[in-house]
């Protein structure tokens, strides 16, 4: 299992609107994830800065990348475009982050 990390942005005043959407994510956006091979997704945010921090496992030959290409995934990113930092396309902003250390 590969572990990778990465920060986004939201938006001034849409904390409360992320975390609801995320409350409801789609249960096909969730299946999704698990077909590209994603595990134990986890986004926390700090408050002062607006910055999401998110961590998941991928399977070995699984790579995110792929999910740039899916219409489903797409669909998510427009829907939450206007509550971060996004490319013209509705990519969130990322930025991958270097792992150092790691502790079982």
């Amino acid at each position: 299992m590969k572990r990778e990390a990465f920060t986004m942005k939201l938006k001034p005043g849409k904390v409360m609107e992320y975390r609801r959407r995320h409350d409801e994510i789609w249960p096909e956006l969730v299946k999704k994830h698990s077909e590209y091979g994603i595990r134990n997704y986890t986004i926390f945010l700090d408050e002062e800065s607006l910055t999401l921090f998110a961590f998941r496992e991928l399977a070995e030959n699984a790579t995110a990348e792929r999910m740039r290409d899916d219409e489903l995934v797409r669909k998510w990113w427009i829907y939450n475009a206007d509550l971060m930092e996004c490319h013209p396309d509705c990519e969130p902003v990322s930025r991958i982050l270097t792992e150092i250390f790691h502790m079982n």
